[in-house]
This record gives C-alpha cells, structure tokens and sequence, in this order.
C-alpha cells in the first residue's frame, strides 16, 4: 500500500521508523491485573525497598528516581494500570535501587516527564480490543479539532497524511530510545525535521476508517515496543 508522506530522509531513519511503526494494528499480549499479593510465610522476599507513592509520581518518575527497570517494577508489583496505584501505597523496588539525589539538576530528572497530549475522555486503554483490534496505545475522546500537543521534548522523525486505519499520524522521536505517535488526527501543524518542545501544539483531533468517532490515538514506544501510556502520564 502506498503511503502518502513528506519525509525526506535516509537510511538510518527509515530503520528508525520501520521499527516504531510496525503491527500498529496486530497481536499483543495483554498485561495481567491486581496488587502484589502479600508474600505466604515460605515466600522468600528478594532484597529491595519500597517507596511509598507521593501526589503526581508516575510510575516511571519513581523508576527514574531509583534506577530501576519500569518493566521489572511492572512486574514485580503486578500493576497493569495506574488506577492500580495510590498515594500512599507502597512501591516494591528490586536490589539495588539507589534514589537519584534530590540535589541532581531538574533538567536530569524532571525534564524528561510525559504530559498528556490531549484533554479529553480516556475512552479504550492499552491492551483493550477496540474495532476488531487489541490496542497497544490509548485512545482519548475529544470534540473535533481540539488541540493536540507533544507529550514530551523531541524531533518529528514521521508523518502520515493516511496510515491504514489511523488516518494522518505523526511520530516524534524523544532521542532516548523513546518515541511517541498521535493518530487519527484531523490537521497536522508540524513538518519532519522540526525540533519541538513538550506541549507544542502538533496537531488537530479528528477521525480516520470507518470509525467516524473524533479521537486521538496515542501511543509511546521504547524501541519498537509499545508501552502502556498510564504508567508514563501523570493522574
């Protein structure tokens, strides 16, 4: 299928984009649901540490702060949601888990946060079927034309005025092995080879396939895994 598109790029960028963009559409697994249980008495408990979640952490933040995998701190709190989380609870870590100083620059620490890129109705989370599909991204209702921006600082690596299903997508790269895509939107207002800032407006909700309903379809990627977005984005 011919896709219809401005990027001006080589190689090293098509390899990028063929590894974000793949199976938008296909299989996933979909993650398991609940609370770390507590431990049976013969339970060996590994080392570690908890953290006790404070107002606006993120799943991600608390990973940052102890270098700690998100993925490992996923698992090993059998968290697939952030309604999973709440201020207060606490927050298994895996040894060693060394806390980032507080002292540390906030272009280190803070700068590197994921802001919603839409206001709206979180209407299908990840890992949900929606139309047939398992979504790996979030889908946010919103009015037509409501303002889209970039989740986080980055680089507009790809645009799509018709992909598949998704209609006009944009992918920014974050330059950290991190990427994220808006689809279905109705304007894009960004060009490939723009630099842009977190909560840049990119780009306008609209529709795109059968599916007539206006919302944005949202994904962020590590490498060429989708990630649950919940888990990056703040309460």
């Amino acid at each position: 299928m011919a896709f219809k598109t401005r990027l001006k790029c080589g190689l090293p960028v098509l390899l990028i984009i063929a590894a974000v963009l793949p199976g938008m559409n296909g299989c996933e697994t979909v993650p398991s649901s609940g609370h770390l249980p507590p431990p049976a008495a013969s339970t060996v408990i590994p080392p570690g540490l908890y953290h006790r979640v404070q107002k606006g952490e993120t799943l991600w933040r608390i990973a940052k702060m102890y270098n700690t995998d998100l993925d490992e701190l996923v698992k090993l709190n059998h968290i697939s949601d952030v309604s999973d989380i709440e201020i207060g609870q606490l927050i298994f870590l895996p040894k060693p888990a060394k806390p980032v100083s507080r002292n540390m620059p906030v272009s280190v620490v803070d700068n590197e946060d994921f802001i919603w890129p839409l206001k709206g109705k979180l209407m299908v989370a990840f890992g949900r079927m929606h139309d047939n599909i398992l979504n790996r991204g979030i889908n946010i209702q919103a009015p037509e034309n409501s303002d889209v921006v970039a989740a986080r600082s980055g680089t507009v690596i790809f645009i799509y005025d018709d992909f598949l299903s998704f209609g006009k997508t944009i992918v920014i790269d974050h330059g950290d092995n991190f990427s994220t895509v808006y689809a279905r939107n109705s304007q894009i207002l960004v060009k490939t080879g723009d630099v842009i800032e977190r909560g840049t407006l990119i780009a306008k909700v609209g529709s795109a396939g059968r599916n007539k309903s206006a919302y944005l379809h949202f994904q962020i990627r590590k490498g060429s895994l989708p990630q649950n977005p919940v888990f990056y984005l703040p309460r």
